[in-house]
């Protein structure tokens, strides 16, 4: 019996456009440090977008050069109401690194 072949394909199955891959840029005070010290940028992303998807992405709503870009699936905190138990939903989160001449400006 042999092992099943692998084939390479997208978990989703679905073409994102760029604008659906941003949700939007995480203004934080760790963030605002990695702006101006690193030239990085976090961006709360759709979960189903690979960095490939980020990288694209990025470089075509602002028309700047990508050099890395790391993921993170954030988990959802827990929170109560009364009696009521739950928690937030689970997000996705990028830092994407640009190219030392490039930035991006959200003010």
């Amino acid at each position: 019996m042999s092992a099943p072949q692998v084939e390479d394909v997208q978990q989703s199955g679905i073409q994102l456009e760029p604008h659906q891959v941003i949700f939007r840029p995480l203004v934080t005070e760790k963030g605002v440090f990695q702006a101006e010290n690193l030239n990085a940028y976090a961006f709360e992303i759709h979960p189903n977008a690979t960095k490939a998807d980020v990288r694209k992405a990025v470089q075509s709503l602002w028309n700047v050069r990508v050099v890395e870009v790391r993921t993170q699936t954030r988990r959802g905190k827990p929170r109560r109401s009364r009696i009521l138990v739950g928690h937030t939903t689970d997000w996705k989160k990028a830092i994407v690194q640009l190219h030392e001449d490039d930035r991006i400006s959200f003010f």
